[in-house]
């Protein structure tokens, strides 16, 4: 059974088609079988505007009428499609999800940075890894972060703040949410601080590690994400495009992405950050998978007949 999430976030837009199959332990496994990014940048226009531009909002449709097509290519038997900050904070994000609607038959559904948080989480990277340590999920997208702490085998809390890649280069953060993250982190996280490990999840830390040459599995360093920090700052943009072969659209968040993994980690008092290949749309594919499967086992239920 094939399945496909899309994720419209701050920067870029999403589509992952997963392959999900039984195996022999009956769990289900989820393959990749393509994911394709467009940078949309929405969160340029409405983190100072507060609205898409016409320009912004037809590539919206023109991505998921593609995605569409795409996605019928694969024969995809359900999917499921979200917006994250710039949607939620775009005056006009109804309407356009109104549009996408109308035209694709696609129904994107504006989520909280809770449920953004959630989605992550439906990963459940931590749940695999071994249960001597506590394990604080990092998303870093381009409209908010979003922090989620697992510890003694259960989730202990999910936090979503408005600090993202795009609302650091708009200057858009101010003092009072960095203090604001940082007392919630000590105060919240206190109890979990021998040893917690960092889980990092978003693009960017997946081409830094990408960058490290660390072996699949490995964790980054603290002190290694502070090295990349001071080297990629110390470039223009121009440079950091030529010198690291980056596109524009990661070359110019990336920064910004370091100095919240690097800010975290430092009041959560975390030393390593493992980087697994997951995100929001993966999230969201286990998600739906589990809708599918609760939905499936009701209507197998026999329905009570009156007398």
């Amino acid at each position: 059974m094939r399945l496909a999430a899309i994720d419209i976030g701050s920067n870029a837009a999403r589509l992952l088609i997963s392959e999900v199959e039984i195996n022999g332990q009956g769990k289900p496994q989820f393959q990749k079988l393509n994911l394709v990014r467009v940078p949309l940048r929405l969160g340029f226009d409405v983190f100072e505007k507060k609205f898409i531009s016409p320009d912004r909002e037809k590539m919206v449709i023109n991505t998921i009428k593609s995605y569409k097509l795409l996605a019928d290519v694969y024969e995809v038997k359900a999917m499921k499609a979200c917006a994250t900050s710039a949607m939620r904070d775009a005056s006009n994000g109804p309407d356009i999800i109104r549009k996408v609607k109308e035209e694709t038959g696609i129904e994107i559904e504006i989520i909280t940075g809770d449920v953004e948080a959630t989605y992550i989480y439906e990963n459940h990277v931590a749940e695999n890894l071994d249960k001597e340590h506590s394990y604080l999920y990092i998303d870093v997208g381009g409209g908010s972060t979003e922090l989620t702490l697992f510890a003694e085998g259960r989730l202990i809390f999910k936090r979503s703040f408005n600090i993202g890649t795009i609302r650091i280069l708009k200057d858009l953060v101010d003092d009072f949410m960095w203090d604001e993250m940082r007392d919630f982190i000590r105060k919240d996280v206190k109890d979990y601080v021998n040893g917690l490990v960092a889980i990092g999840s978003g693009g960017n830390i997946n081409k830094v590690f990408s960058m490290s040459k660390r072996k699949e599995g490995k964790p980054l360093q603290l002190e290694l994400l502070k090295d990349y920090y001071r080297e990629l700052s110390s470039f223009s943009l121009a440079d950091r495009m030529r010198i690291y072969k980056l596109r524009e659209d990661r070359a110019d968040v990336i920064v910004p992405a370091i100095s919240i993994y690097v800010n975290v980690m430092k009041w959560a008092n975390i030393t390593d950050i493992y980087v697994p290949k997951i995100g929001l749309a993966d999230g969201m594919i286990q998600h739906l998978y589990q809708e599918m499967q609760a939905a499936a086992q009701i209507n197998s239920e026999p329905q009570k007949i009156d007398n």
